[in-house]
């Protein structure tokens, strides 16, 4: 091939590479510009993050002080009542925790949103010198729907207010005696639910919580404790976290999986399609050159814009349908494009094979290493090394001291 002709085809190769990387910067642009404005509405129609805390038992004692002040020049005692608020005593909490994963779309981007059913067990002792006490229950979070909600104190329901993003009650409960709370509600969120013992390092006694999901791939948040025992059901994940005696200023909490984006997923595609043109050219150049067949310039700028087009299309078919589905369309449209070209300029036989095969693995095997979570790079670097090796077998014979057009000896 003449040196101008390999000038001609990497200067196709690098204008194309810029389109690419043009492409992939407005599919990202346009996905996380509108990603901002996507997940406030997500939280407001469905839910926000939760964090479940535990209640809180108080009693009021009531004290009288005296205090003298002066008035008119005399001293004067007067008593002031002042009421001391005391905190009961947690005994023991048994939490049943229930998540099931809704995830909702928007835009280009995939939320994970979830209804969770919480049922909470707890006794408490009256350890003050009142037996007027109050239980509140804080809700995970402000804006959010509590349906079905419980409060049953020793296996009564009563009376309860809720004011301020929570729910309250008063009973009597005589001094040393012990008191038992149950509650529980249905609820939703977004991306995460914890269970927050306190705000910083806390006691916490006689403690027992099982989480069931109805999903497989599960993750704890940074600064949660590890479940001390997990099982595998038919759907998903049954956990436990169980303390006798446990003092820490950690949570309990499960992330939520997210489902593949399509946005930003054709956006890493197209910013890597640059190395797939590389290996097909590569290829291409490699068997003309011992086949003997002249491929112009214009034929490589028409097959780079056959590779283009796989993800030009790919960039606004996944607004519109799943990005498996939109892979396999835009795959099959790149793939007709080449083979029906090499088909007229070459033959059948070229068209199918070598080019047709050669597609497929380094445009759509390349694209698909994308969903290997974590593997990625080690699925590309195998297939690259497995190139190498396919390359040097079919070159190890030619006479490279020869001429350009020498044939195998």
């Amino acid at each position: 091939m003449r040196p101008r002709n390999v000038f001609a085809i990497i200067a196709i190769f690098l204008c194309t590479s810029l389109a690419w990387a043009i492409l992939g910067t407005n599919i990202m642009s346009r996905t996380y510009s509108s990603g901002t404005d996507l997940r406030p509405r997500v939280a407001s129609n469905w839910g926000t993050p939760q964090q479940q805390t535990p209640p809180v038992a108080t009693s009021d004692q009531i004290l009288q002080k005296q205090v003298r002040e002066v008035v008119n020049g005399q001293n004067v005692a007067n008593v002031v009542e002042e009421t001391l608020t005391k905190p009961l005593t947690l005994e023991r909490s048994r939490i049943r925790v229930g998540l099931d994963l809704e995830q909702r779309k928007k835009g280009l981007l995939w939320f994970p949103t979830y209804r969770v059913a919480f049922q909470g067990d707890y006794l408490f002792r009256n350890t003050t010198a009142s037996d007027d006490v109050t239980l509140v229950l804080k809700f995970p979070a402000a804006d959010a729907i509590y349906d079905d909600l419980t409060f049953v104190i020793d296996g009564r329901a009563v009376p309860t207010n809720a004011l301020d993003g929570a729910v309250t009650a008063s009973v009597r409960v005589p001094v040393g005696a012990a008191v038992r709370l149950q509650t529980g509600y249905r609820s939703q969120g977004l991306s995460t639910w914890q269970y927050v013992f306190g705000e910083n390092v806390t006691q916490v006694r006689d403690f027992e919580l099982a989480m069931q999901t109805d999903f497989v791939k599960i993750d704890f948040p940074q600064g949660t404790l590890s479940p001390t025992a997990k099982s595998r059901t038919k759907d998903g994940w049954r956990l436990a976290w169980k303390y006798k005696n446990l003092i820490t200023g950690s949570r309990i909490g499960m992330e939520l999986p997210e489902k593949i984006q399509p946005g930003p997923l054709a956006g890493r595609i197209s910013y890597f399609a640059p190395v797939s043109l590389l290996f097909f050219f590569f290829l291409m150049l490699v068997i003309t050159t011992m086949r003997r067949i002249h491929l112009h310039p214009m034929h490589y700028f028409f097959l780079a814009a056959s590779f283009f087009s796989f993800h030009l299309l790919l960039a606004y078919l996944v607004d519109h349908i799943s990005i498996h589905l939109a892979l396999v369309i835009c795959s099959l449209v790149s793939v007709f494009l080449v083979v029906s070209y090499l088909r007229l300029v070459i033959g059948p036989r070229f068209a199918f094979f070598e080019a047709g095969i050669t597609q497929l693995v380094y445009l759509v095997g390349f694209s698909y290493a994308f969903f290997l979570d974590g593997f990625t790079g080690l699925a590309i670097t195998i297939g690259a090394i497995v190139t190498l090796f396919v390359v040097m077998q079919m070159t190890a014979r030619i006479d490279w001291r020869g001429d350009e057009e020498a044939a195998l000896t």
